[in-house]
């Protein structure tokens, strides 16, 4: 399940849309900070991710640290703080956020994401510093 965890941010760290999606099942839902509605499905992310890109959006850096993956059964349970540069028309903008990703391995052996959750650090934490 690590694989899978590394695979996945080295995807978004290269702005690699298929790769990156493929990293999810189709049923996988998503809960970030930023966005007002929570995301029910990879489809509706993806259709976010391609206004992103038609707006000019790529991701110029990602920096996992603290990675964490509980192992609990066919799932597992990534955590990590992630600092992201991204540039929009030129334009740069750093965050730093505490992702966890909840991933599942199929009947075929297979795993993929089925849940993101994204939020911003505090300013106090040390992940921020």
């Amino acid at each position: 399940m690590e694989r899978a965890a590394t695979a996945l941010v080295a995807a978004f760290a290269a702005t690699d849309t298929q790769a990156y999606f493929d990293a999810f099942s189709p049923d996988a839902d998503f809960v970030f900070h930023s966005e007002p509605d929570r995301l029910a499905d990879r489809d509706s992310y993806e259709r976010l991710w391609r206004g992103w890109l038609a707006e000019g959006w790529r991701v110029l850096s990602c920096e996992s640290t603290d990675a964490v993956v509980h192992l609990c059964g066919e799932a597992a349970v990534f955590v990590h703080d992630v600092r992201t540069t991204t540039e929009t028309d030129g334009v740069a903008e750093t965050t730093t956020e505490r992702e966890t990703i909840v991933f599942h391995r199929t009947a075929d052996g297979s795993v993929t994401a089925v849940h993101e959750h994204l939020s911003p650090v505090p300013p106090t934490s040390e992940a921020s510093a």
